[in-house]
């Protein structure tokens, strides 16, 4: 509670400071954005909170010599880090489980409040003026991408696109036919065309003031356009990769946060292993506070730092994705083990 109760103070802060000058902008509507937010801040500083309170406890078992009178009754250190890990394990399999649903919901409503707060405007919701553009599988020899200059949801079930083209290509890129629509309704199965234009090569051009389009497109696939992975849940990336995949859509995002999730208890194990490096010991005497606390924070933040830069190579390309998500967590665990086994021996 207390980390939470300071991140939520810097975020706090740092909003007061944006909306400084801006009359239109209340105390509360910054309080929910800070709130809202909060969990996706929690996750990111989860591995480090974890990794400190270990190195806390381990620290402490020490001191008290409890880990002497544990070692001296036999018990390997193994034996004595086993429980801890799975304990840990569990704790980073519910967060994923759980927890992470609710902070994706939660920044999902972040991401909108914050929308608000930058177009000042305090019914704007999820969609932009940027344009939205889609692609989908109409058949096994045609696949069509639709263009829409702007969305915007009405109602709590139905989105309207202005300026929307859709053209239709078969599996070598071929243009065949050509929609270009005033506005568009997305509707249960289909696009409902207003003021129709349909292009199609060898034939002259069709106008209709109506028409409907079938579509497999749904108000949660439009809202993915413009919704971060972060605000993803767990259990509906797959399906999103999926749909991304088979429209023909890069998915490397989301597969990176997909792994990133799924290593997540793999990663808060290698944490607690270099917190044990640096606080299990069973000689107090070897080493002080000031190198328990340098050592396990600069470790610490050595891990973090490789993980954010083969992460970023994992979204470019250049390392396959699963590799990039696990590489840190393996380097993490293999180094800690192999200390710790050198200890143990000596």
């Amino acid at each position: 509670m207390m980390v939470m109760g300071v991140v939520l103070m810097f975020e706090m802060v740092e909003l007061l400071r944006k909306a400084s000058g801006r009359e239109d902008v209340t105390f509360w509507f910054l309080l929910q954005i800070g709130l809202t937010k909060m969990p996706r801040t929690m996750d990111m500083v989860f591995p480090f909170v974890m990794m400190i309170a270990s190195m806390v406890t381990f620290w402490r078992v020490s001191k008290s010599n409890e880990f002497v009178i544990i070692r001296a009754a036999g018990v390997s250190i193994w034996g004595f880090l086993t429980p801890v890990l799975f304990a840990v394990f569990m704790v980073g399999v519910l967060n994923v489980a759980l927890v992470n649903p609710i902070a994706a919901k939660m920044y999902e409503i972040y991401e909108t409040l914050d929308y608000r707060f930058d177009t000042r405007n305090p019914n704007a919701v999820l969609f932009s003026d940027k344009g939205l553009w889609m692609r989908e599988a109409v058949s096994e020899d045609t696949f069509q991408v639709m263009q829409a200059k702007s969305a915007r949801q009405e109602g709590k079930d139905s989105v309207l696109l202005r300026d929307v083209s859709i053209l239709e290509m078969n599996r070598q890129s071929q243009p065949v036919r050509r929609y270009e629509a005033f506005a568009a309704k997305l509707n249960d199965g289909y696009f409902d065309l207003r003021d129709v234009q349909i292009y199609e090569a060898g034939k002259p051009t069709v106008s209709k003031n109506s028409l409907k389009y079938k579509s497999a497109l749904t108000l949660d696939r439009i809202k993915e356009n413009f919704v971060e992975p972060d605000a993803i849940s767990f259990w509906n990336l797959p399906a999103i990769i999926q749909f991304y995949e088979s429209s023909g859509f890069s998915a490397q995002k989301h597969k990176m946060r997909f792994y990133s999730l799924l290593v997540s208890p793999f990663l808060l194990c290698s944490l607690v292993l270099v917190a044990a490096l640096f606080a299990l010991r069973p000689n107090n005497r070897r080493g002080g506070v000031m190198y328990l606390i340098v050592g396990g924070i600069t470790t610490g933040f050595v891990v973090y730092f490789m993980s954010q830069l083969i992460y970023a190579f994992g979204l470019s390309g250049n390392v396959p994705a699963f590799l990039a998500v696990c590489t840190p967590t393996l380097v993490a665990s293999f180094i800690s083990i192999s200390i710790l086994l050198h200890l143990e021996d000596g």
